[in-house]
């Protein structure tokens, strides 16, 4: 992990704004990574909103914002006539699906 010290970013206030943006960057994919790892743990989203100080359900858009734009590149590689919309049901229809057969 690279975040970055207050007196480790660059003299130069331009770079300094590069070196945070990609720090800042590293860091919402880390929280993304740990999200789901909650998640796959059994974490309710309550408790993962609460561990980051946001209502469950901006925990849960901080999830699903990934989830969407993996689902649109998915859609748009594979030419296909669904919309992000119907991507999108068919794969929470699909995680139903298996979180019933648990």
């Amino acid at each position: 992990m690279s975040l970055i010290a207050a007196e480790r970013l660059s003299a130069n206030p331009v770079e300094a704004l590069r070196q945070l943006s990609r720090t800042a960057a590293e860091f919402d994919d880390l929280k993304r990574t740990k999200v789901a790892e909650a998640r796959s743990a059994g974490a309710s989203w309550d408790a993962i909103g609460e561990a980051l100080g946001v209502t469950r359900q901006s925990a849960w858009a901080l999830c699903s914002a990934d989830i969407r734009a993996r689902l649109a590149a998915a859609v748009a590689a594979a030419d296909s006539d669904l919309s992000e919309d119907e991507a999108l049901g068919i794969a929470v229809e699909e995680v139903r699906a298996v979180r019933r057969a648990r």
